[in-house]
């Protein structure tokens, strides 16, 4: 099969589709599924309308693309994900389909403006950060490549939260993103399975003298399918996002409700669809715990089962699985899937288990998204013996078998190895280790940059490395240049083409060939010209957000990502007031004007990161107040960061924000996604930064602070942060003012707590990095002064991101992994 046959199951070409009847398609949505006249149509009645419109483009692609799959009996990929931050879709469809501007053309001749449209679609709120927006690349990728896929998640109906700061605190309210209904999603009713959990393991005798057990759940939940279409570009192929939504057998119970407990008749029901509530419920309380095992259970079960229907459908052996079916475990969260693919293969099918184990680990791989402990799940054995008895079960034997394996083919095995590599922790109460059942149960395991890669085999998965080794493979993150280019930035991608030619939409390798006009002023301006429009119109969302207003000449400083101490957004504030202080102390220097923009949300229950955020509004307010700074230092905190906001922030920055503690970053994306849109990096030798560095050079990117070697060194010695700050006059007076409460007058010890985890430990060692990172800021107000020199380096960091676009890393997926062919696209 070869790219012609793709093309022939669909392709999305603007003549197909001309305005005439786009135009007659929308009005005919409005009229009969929305069911409004034109006269007294709103901006969502016509969004609605558009989307269903173009949603029938991609049902014929889609239907296409599904009848090609099963007619060339393709293998096909799963990937399990909680979280998918896909973000808006319409763009994202217009673009793909290249019906961008014959919309936009039709809408006109409607008196309705597109761009109006594009901002009363809500944000699917289904991830919090990098790893769903990550999975949302990887699908888009997949599609363009067209490697039949599906993914599976959970159909969050208010996921993580929406943030609103209220007097510099960040507030949490549910999400409403599904309040108006989803014009994108096909719901599937006739897909539903039952997901167990509770009750007791009977064991059976069978005639031949063996034993068989079979589950006896003591409740039962529905996950309910629907179905988003995923396209590819130029929409020569579509995939399925299918997400699983949590239903009670019986709405209620009538006999309770009859009785007068119109309340406890719904109970079963509210404790059932709590599933899909809300992403990352807070595990602070046993009953968090639970409900957050019961949403990994949930989602990886009801995948679980239909794909093996799926694969039964079309093939009567289940022992061809891994010959026709590839999952990927998108970190720890589904690892259940191991132990439950396991009871489906053996107690319902009747596999030996031997050969059980050998399909599940031939289909199964696994992505390690972070060496932080607290995404390495684990979870308490009575809770597992409790909600999953079976999987508790399988797991001990998986265990078992393991463990004698290793007694049998390492000799002189001591009992403390066999503790590191056992999947249950008897370490401080018996625990399951989520990510070592994860490895054993795959064949591949990748990290997402080299140096996460490397770390992974010395650190968290050291001891199985050694055990099994050759299984860990490396797999750097990648960003989709559709969304991240040609959507979100227009202005740049039309500069490409024309400087570079159109190839360069279908190829990410045809970038640098860009480096060869770095030199030319006409081009620099050209490029520096787009980057003011990205920033004055982002200077338009601050003021009206904000009621900020912010000099688009100055430069924009940018860090906008989950909060989290390891990030290190503290060591960006410390030195905005560092700067903030020298700038009174010495008026008449030459300051340039600079911005700092935040952006991220904070774990509910996680105290410090929440203080961050209250430290960054409280900063923000005291500097943009200040009078004697003539509006030279401004810095502002975005609320409720989601895609579209990154969307608007990124292509306007000039300096990105890459700063967390060396060896803790696993990769990072946003660091690709800036360098993409032409942001120069200030960060440490962390996750993909390093390799991002050999690709730009050294010239164009900012790295400051300890390696990761040196991090450990220093942990392992010993850190006393006290002996940085009393070196470091300027951090001294930093900490001091924060403590005085400078920036919290009225309440002078509210950020004790964040000054006294700098001063007595330092675990993410902001101190012992805060004068290099301080002195290479400075460099970086020099090189912002070299106008031609930053905007030639901006621009190289543009020319050398394509070997960052994940159509690169899903092809090596494909190839290392996955064992699928890719078909890459041509114009």
């Amino acid at each position: 099969m070869d790219r012609t046959d793709v093309a022939e199951a669909g392709s999305g070409f603007p003549a197909t589709h001309d305005v005439a009847r786009v135009r007659a398609a929308i009005v005919e949505k409005l009229k009969y599924a929305v069911g409004k006249n034109p006269i007294v149509a709103s901006g969502h009645d016509w969004f609605v309308a558009t989307a269903l419109a173009v949603r029938d483009v991609i049902v014929d692609h889609w239907i296409d693309s599904t009848t090609k799959t099963y007619r060339d009996d393709d293998k096909r990929v799963y990937y399990l994900s909680l979280e998918f931050l896909i973000g808006r879709l319409l763009f994202d469809a217009l673009g793909n389909l290249e019906m961008t501007e014959t919309v936009r053309a039709a809408l006109g001749e409607l008196g309705v403006d597109l761009d109006l449209l594009k901002e009363v679609e809500p944000d699917a709120a289904l991830g919090n950060g990098g790893l769903g927006r990550l999975a949302a690349c990887f699908m888009e990728s997949m599609a363009t490549l067209s490697i039949a896929a599906y993914g599976y998640g959970i159909r969050y109906d208010h996921g993580l939260f929406r943030q609103r700061i209220k007097d510099g605190w960040q507030l949490e309210y549910p999400e409403d993103w599904l309040a108006n209904g989803n014009p994108w999603e096909f719901a599937r009713p006739e897909v539903a399975y039952p997901i167990g959990f509770g009750g007791w393991v009977e064991a059976m005798s069978n005639r031949d003298g063996t034993t068989h057990h079979e589950w006896r759940p003591a409740e039962t939940v529905m996950a309910v399918a629907y179905d988003t279409p995923i396209v590819g570009w130029r929409g020569h192929h579509v995939n399925t996002l299918r997400l699983w939504s949590a239903k009670a057998q019986d709405p209620m119970r009538l006999d309770a409700f009859n009785r007068g407990d119109h309340v406890g008749a719904a109970a079963a029901r509210v404790k059932a669809e709590a599933i899909s509530k809300v992403l990352y419920p807070s595990d602070a309380t046993p009953a968090g715990q639970e409900l957050r095992l019961r949403q990994e259970f949930f989602f990886a079960s009801a995948s679980l089962q239909d794909l093996i229907r799926r694969h039964l459908n079309q093939h009567s052996d289940i022992t061809t699985l891994p010959e026709k079916v590839a999952i990927q475990l998108n970190d720890t969260h589904p690892a259940i899937a191991v132990a439950e693919m396991m009871r489906i293969l053996v107690d319902i099918h009747e596999v030996e288990w031997a050969t059980a184990w050998k399909l599940t680990v031939g289909t199964f791989s696994y992505t390690n998204h972070t060496l932080l402990p607290e995404a390495l799940e684990t979870w308490p054995v009575p809770l597992l013996e409790r909600l999953l008895p079976r999987h508790m079960q399988i797991i001990y034997l998986i265990n078992a078998l393991h463990l004698d394996e290793m007694k049998r083919t390492r000799e002189g095995i001591d009992g403390g190895l066999l503790s590191a590599l056992s999947i249950i922790d008897e370490q401080g109460g018996r625990r399951v280790r989520m990510g070592h059942l994860a490895y054993l149960g795959s064949h591949k395991v990748n990290g997402v940059s080299a140096l996460h890669s490397d770390l992974m085999k010395v650190t968290v998965f050291r001891d199985l490395n050694a055990a099994c080794p050759n299984r860990i493979v490396n797999k750097t993150n990648g960003i989709t240049f559709r969304r991240w280019l040609h959507q979100s930035n227009p202005g740049l991608k039309n500069l490409l083409v024309e400087t570079i030619g159109p190839k360069v939409l279908d190829d990410a390798g045809e970038l640098p060939k860009l480096a060869g006009f770095v030199d030319d002023a006409v081009f620099r301006d050209r490029f520096a010209a787009v980057k003011l429009l990205n920033k004055e119109r982002l200077a338009r969302v601050i003021r009206d957000r904000l009621e900020v207003k912010v000099d688009p000449q100055a430069l924009f400083d940018v860090q906008i990502k989950r909060i989290h101490e390891y990030k290190r957004q503290l060591l960006n504030i410390l030195e905005t007031i560092a700067v903030y202080d020298a700038m009174r102390a010495q008026p008449t220097r030459d300051w340039i004007p600079r911005v700092k923009i935040f952006a991220g949300k904070a774990a509910a229950s996680y105290a410090q990161a929440k203080l961050i955020i209250k430290l960054a509004n409280d900063v923000a307010k005291v500097v943009n107040s200040d009078p004697t700074l003539r509006g030279l230092l401004k810095v502002v905190f975005l609320p409720n960061y989601n895609v579209s906001l990154a969307e608007q922030i990124i292509p306007a920055a000039d300096l990105s924000e890459q700063i967390s503690t060396a060896g803790m970053e696993a990769s990072g994306t946003g660091n690709m996604k800036f360098g993409l849109n032409g942001a120069l990096t200030i960060g440490t030798l962390d996750g993909a930064n390093v390799e991002m560095k050999e690709h730009v050079g050294d010239d164009n990117i900012f790295i400051f602070g300890l390696t990761a070697e040196e991090v450990d060194a220093r942990r392992i010695q010993g850190y006393d942060p006290r002996e940085a700050i009393a070196r470091s006059t300027i951090l001294s007076e930093v900490l001091e003012s924060i403590g005085s409460g400078v920036f919290s007058p009225g309440e002078p010890d509210r950020y004790k707590p964040l000054v006294d985890a700098l001063t007595h430990h330092d675990y993410f060692m902001v101190t012992a990095d805060f004068e290099s990172y301080y002195s290479t800021q400075r460099a970086v107000f020099r090189k912002w002064r070299d106008k031609a020199g930053w905007r030639r380096s901006a621009a190289l960091n543009t020319a050398h991101m394509g070997w960052f676009s994940s159509d690169r890393t899903i092809s090596e997926y494909a190839e290392d992994i996955w064992n699928v062919p890719v078909y890459p696209v041509s114009s």
